[in-house]
């Protein structure tokens, strides 16, 4: 099964499985992985706001307009910043190394 690994804020490294078809944040969600989605993966919302490592960044599908419009929100925003809930796991993302920012703005 393919993996994910998380880095913490404080750096901690945690490797899950992740299934084919599931989002990052339904990974995250099934792993008590400390990333919000307080709109439930809807797209309404920047709490689940990842940064891609960049050797993955461009191994990603393109984010649509409206995911570049929600991550306009998110607190510490870069270049390789994503939304967890549009991440969706497939065979060729196996290893997928995501960083979560130390905080999120929540405006639902």
């Amino acid at each position: 099964m393919p993996k994910i690994i998380f880095v913490t804020a404080n750096n901690k490294e945690i490797e899950v499985d992740a299934p084919i078809g599931l989002s990052v944040l339904e990974i995250a969600h099934q792993n008590n992985i400390d990333l919000e989605g307080a709109c439930e993966g809807s797209l309404a919302c920047a709490t689940c706001h990842v940064i891609v490592d960049p050797v993955w960044y461009n191994k990603l599908e393109a984010p649509v307009e409206a995911e570049e419009d929600m991550l306009d929100l998110a607190f510490h925003l870069t270049e390789t910043s994503r939304l967890g809930c549009q991440i969706i796991m497939t065979e060729k993302l196996d290893g997928l190394r995501l960083t979560l920012p130390s905080a999120t703005r929540n405006m639902v």
